[in-house]
């Protein structure tokens, strides 16, 4: 059996460490050491060197004295502006994609998001995969790869703030999703915009409340 080549190995080792940061876990402050995170990935160091250097790169881990690597912790306010960027670059996405998403894909989006209200108790994980389809679908059908790539990295960093940390978003936040591929089968471009800029500031209010809270 072939192994994996070099590049797919780093973005192997990069995929499934990124999910352990956004899941928590692996805590915020946490040491990153290479050696005990190539063991536990059954993986070489180099691959997981070059994908600890691109988490650095993203801002999901920062390096302290010493070259020790931690687990970076968002403030408040680069939460908040991480949110304000994303309404911005996603207000744009889904104004280009207004006249191109398929109707069989918001079909689909939509019978998701019906199935997902439905259920008694959803995970948080069911709910972050609902919402990641339809934002990527937006994102996607935009034509602008760059932006799309873009937008992905912005809501992974606004991940901890899902339905574990903000429930009360559940319902609401799906409905505007709803609101979003209402516009959308219209090809309405101003309503969809609208739409996904009132839905993200809805977001980011909510987290402001619930920091102010704590």
């Amino acid at each position: 059996m072939l192994e994996p080549a070099p590049k797919a190995l780093s973005q192997m080792a990069y995929d499934r460490l990124l999910d352990r940061l956004i899941k928590r876990e692996i805590p915020v402050g946490s040491v990153l050491q290479e050696r005990r995170l190539a063991d536990s990935l059954d993986i070489s160091r180099t691959p997981v060197r070059e994908a600890l250097n691109r988490l650095e790169s993203e801002g999901f881990v920062t390096r302290k004295p010493g070259r020790v690597l931690v687990v970076k912790e968002f403030s408040t306010r680069e939460l908040i502006e991480t949110l304000h960027v994303r309404q911005i670059m996603e207000s744009e996405a889904i104004s280009l994609a207004a006249a191109r998403v398929p109707m069989e894909e918001l079909d689909a989006v939509e019978a998701d998001i019906h199935a997902l209200l439905a259920t008694p108790n959803p995970s948080a994980e069911a709910d972050w995969q609902v919402d990641s389809r339809l934002h990527r679908m937006i994102a996607t059908h935009s034509g602008n790869a760059v932006l799309a790539g873009m937008i992905e990295s912005l809501r992974v960093k606004t991940y901890t703030f899902n339905l574990d940390r903000v429930p009360e978003r559940f319902d609401t936040g799906h409905r505007e999703h709803l609101v979003m591929i209402a516009a959308l089968r219209q090809r309405d471009r101003d309503a969809a915009r609208a739409a996904i800029q009132q839905h993200i500031e809805n977001v980011k209010q909510s987290i402001i409340l619930k920091l102010s809270s704590i």
